[in-house]
């Protein structure tokens, strides 16, 4: 069993998603002994925005530089390595509402028709089922349904949206909320997700 280990936040050690997606990994290696882990930080080894170039590149054309050429590579390496876990343990902040642009970066590299998606005449269909992907949330405030700043949530929705279009339905999130409203808010936020943690449970079977 292989898990994949993705961070993206740009605050290094005093990061809450990176904290979190730590301890997830953790539970999920003493819950699977034996389980090999594969480490992508995009903070420290990011991986470009896809531009007009890669796309060509993967077309056929030859990348014109040996940077693309590296680049286009990296961003290879990247899908084998998403395709072949069978567990993929996000950390995700919030960035003004979204996701950091270097995690967006990264599944542009996985949004590819043939490899995590195809389209058919009933609509699009997602190649990538059986995985189960665990994602750390980090948010300076609070953006739940009852809170009424759920409308500025381009975050967990749209993780969401992705990874079901990849054809993944287990997608579970374990949130610190408010992070930012002071320490003992953050120490509250940071305990109850350790919590959650704690509950999350190895499926016998991974979804498909």
């Amino acid at each position: 069993m292989k898990l994949l280990h993705v961070d993206s936040s740009i605050l290094g050690p005093v990061s809450v998603s990176r904290q979190l997606s730590e301890a997830i990994v953790a539970a999920q290696q003493a819950a699977h002994p034996g389980i090999e882990v594969m480490r992508l930080d995009l903070a420290t080894h990011a991986i470009s925005h896809l531009t007009g170039r890669h796309l060509a590149a993967a077309q056929g054309a030859a990348p014109e530089t040996a940077a693309l050429a590296d680049d286009v590579a990296a961003g290879n390496e990247a899908l084998e390595a998403f395709l072949a876990a069978d567990i993929v343990v996000v950390g995700a902040p919030m960035y003004n509402f979204g996701i950091p642009s270097q995690l967006k970066a990264w599944l542009d590299r996985l949004a590819v028709a043939g490899r995590t998606f195809r389209y058919t005449e009933k609509g699009p269909q997602g190649l990538a089922g059986g995985k189960r992907v665990i994602v750390a949330l980090s948010r300076g405030g609070f953006y739940g349904a009852e809170t009424g700043m759920a409308a500025l949530d381009h975050q967990e929705s749209y993780l969401r949206v992705i990874f079901n279009f990849f054809g993944i339905t287990n997608v579970e999130f374990i949130r610190a909320e408010g992070v930012a409203l002071g320490d003992e808010q953050r120490n509250r936020s940071l305990a109850a997700a350790h919590a959650q943690i704690q509950q999350l449970e190895a499926p016998k079977k991974l979804a498909a």
